[in-house]
């Protein structure tokens, strides 16, 4: 009979998060990880795989919580949609300005360093951004319902354009954008989606 494990899992996973996020895969051994967690390399193989597998884990788990996260910023009714959408592009870029670390994303970091060559970050990584678009068309189409953008715009389209544009902010962030360049970005695309005649610009 195996063994119970004698360790906090979620809390190994968090820790081997934030190894991989600071100094990003290829500079992250399992020895780090090993001495981090206080574990053994032989516990941590045994429970999670290698290095590979821990970091999927750990994608999987951080991209998981980013959608989340978005999904209670945005979902709501119809009347205070445009309030929903306002308060998460600028708490994106609120949040961007707070990381003087520059870390950046975790999404966008270990896509950018593995989406490449791993086709489990990259499928990962394209079902993430998927997902946190289609929660901006729903937010959006909301808006549009009740009368805060224009009815005939494309609800996808706008929602793409607004996730670039939150993308963009991270990375301006991590290159070292000061907080009056964020946080202006964010209300210019606000103030650039078609508003019908009338509607609060607040």
């Amino acid at each position: 009979m195996a063994r119970p494990r004698k360790f906090d899992e979620q809390q190994v996973l968090d820790t081997a998060r934030e190894r991989f996020w600071s100094g990003g895969y290829a500079a992250t051994r399992m020895d780090d990880i090993a001495e981090a967690t206080g574990l053994g390399k032989g516990s941590l193989y045994g429970a999670f795989g290698g290095k590979q597998e821990l970091f999927h884990r750990v994608f999987d788990d951080y991209c998981g919580a980013v959608v989340d996260g978005v999904s209670k910023q945005l979902c709501g009714g119809d009347a205070d949609a445009y309030a929903r959408l306002s308060a998460h592009v600028h708490a994106v870029a609120a949040a961007t300005a707070a990381d003087t670390a520059r870390r950046g994303c975790l999404l966008a970091k270990g896509t950018a360093e593995l989406a490449e060559h791993d086709e489990t970050v990259a499928q990962r990584a394209h079902t993430t951004i998927e997902a946190l678009r289609a929660l901006l068309e729903d937010d959006i189409a909301a808006c549009q319902r009740n009368g805060d953008i224009d009815a005939d715009a494309d609800p996808g389209r706008l929602a793409a354009l607004v996730l670039a544009v939150l993308r963009g902010i991270e990375a301006l962030g991590k290159a070292g954008a000061s907080e009056e360049t964020l946080t202006g970005i964010a209300a210019t695309a606000l103030a650039v989606l078609p508003r019908p005649p009338g509607a609060d610009r607040g």
